[in-house]
């Protein structure tokens, strides 16, 4: 009989509740965000909101010493300069491929991330996983082609921006396993850092896509209602807690394992 010592069991738990937590924030992530962007349809704005409150959430803590985050590092900055233009441009494609594909099928297609994080692995050396996991993802990918054979609405388009999304989402993931591995950063810093870095390119974003400054105006005019501002408070909170819980599951266990809890928070959601 297999007897774990203290330090292993440690490990697995934490391994553990790391997995859980960002299963249970992605899955109710999924129905505040739907909760919100029923009365606030502006998505890109709100990400921007999200992003900005953690930046500010993260800097006063580490001020006041809430948090153990190092200051600003300009080559820490540099070296996470594509862990945020990933995520960014993931965010970016994700929302174009919606105009084109049903929200059913996104969500199929997104599910070939752990196939893709696989492959991705393998070419950076990390080694080949189990047996039973690589054909848990094999199986996985020949499900979403399955639904893609029965899309009668096919749009090319749609299908493009949702495949470069699956891309950035995996290359996002790996370099954040990789960060935290490698240079000793931790969930925090990595949040940190790509809020900070991810303003600019939004704040780009909002106006080229037309949403601010209108975007800006409605919210203020909805802010008088109770009710919303309560759900956008959740909802800010949520996304910080989201993506702790994304980059913490990544460090202490791969980006493999935080794409498969992502599966099964789509199956727990569809359903709910």
């Amino acid at each position: 009989m297999e007897i774990r010592t203290d330090a292993e069991s440690t490990s697995f738990s934490s391994s553990l509740i790391a997995a859980v937590s960002y299963g249970i924030a992605s899955m109710a992530m999924v129905f505040i965000n739907k909760a919100v962007l029923m009365q606030y349809a502006h998505s890109m704005t709100l990400l921007t909101l999200q992003q900005l409150v953690t930046t500010l959430l993260i800097h006063f803590g580490r001020k006041m010493g809430y948090t153990r985050a190092r200051g600003v590092d300009l080559a820490t900055a540099k070296q996470l300069l594509p862990v945020s233009f990933f995520y960014n441009a993931n965010v970016a494609f994700a929302l174009a491929s919606l105009k084109g594909v049903n929200i059913p099928m996104y969500i199929a297609i997104k599910r070939l991330t752990p196939l893709a994080v696989l492959i991705a692995g393998c070419f950076m050396g990390k080694g080949r996983p189990t047996t039973q996991v690589t054909l848990s993802v094999i199986l996985t990918a020949a499900g979403v082609l399955i639904a893609a054979l029965g899309d009668f609405s096919f749009d090319l388009f749609g299908y493009s921006m949702a495949f470069i999304s699956v891309f950035f989402q995996t290359m996002y993931l790996v370099l954040v396993e990789k960060s935290g591995a490698e240079n000793g950063l931790s969930s925090v810093e990595i949040m940190f850092y790509n809020s900070f870095l991810s303003l600019p390119f939004l704040m780009f974003l909002i106006i080229a896509t037309g949403e601010f400054p209108y975007s800006l105006s409605v919210l203020f005019a909805k802010s008088y209602s109770f009710s919303f501002l309560v759900i956008l408070i959740l909802s800010l909170v949520m996304g910080i807690v989201l993506n702790f819980t994304m980059f913490l599951c990544t460090i202490v266990n791969s980006a493999l394992t935080t794409t498969i809890v992502g599966v099964l928070k789509g199956v727990g959601s569809t359903v709910s």
